[in-house]
């Protein structure tokens, strides 16, 4: 019985990103964004599908009035271009949120406190829904295809 609980709060742990990278070596990335959406701390931070490191902190930018996310990346990923562009997409339908990574070209990497200057928001399925009854409504009906404009 207790190995079931000692198994059941690993398992726990694990889905709940707490065992992973927290405590260990890295460096420190940062991207503003207009809208992360349901982002959260600890969420995962991967480039081509492998998690690279999770969300450490989210902040708002008091001048800017975006928010402000930073990564902890492990150290053995320290060659991300300077040009790579930071977007933040969703699991599944509604599953949950992470920031996916593009590199860019540049021969030049970040360093620790680099921030990433090319970011796309969140999308908000919300947002979508209403443009899309809007569109409708402004139609007036008329137009069957949902996708034309």
């Amino acid at each position: 019985m207790v190995l079931g609980f000692v198994a059941l709060f690993f398992l726990a742990m694990k889905v709940s990103n707490l065992a992973s990278i927290s405590g260990g070596e890295g460096y420190r990335l940062s991207a503003r964004f207009d809208n992360i959406g349901s982002l959260k701390i600890r969420a995962p931070v991967k480039m081509a599908g492998v998690r690279l490191g999770q969300v450490e902190h989210i902040g708002f930018d008091n001048e800017t009035y975006q928010a402000v996310v930073t990564m902890k990346i492990d150290k053995q990923y320290d060659k991300i271009p300077d040009d790579s562009f930071a977007k933040i997409y969703t699991a599944g339908l509604l599953g949950e949120q992470y920031i996916g990574i593009d590199p860019g070209g540049s021969e030049t990497w970040l360093k620790d406190g680099g921030e990433f200057h090319l970011t796309q928001s969140s999308l908000v399925l919300e947002e979508m829904i209403g443009q899309f009854l809007f569109n409708k409504a402004s139609d007036g009906g008329k137009n069957d295809d949902p996708f034309a404009k």
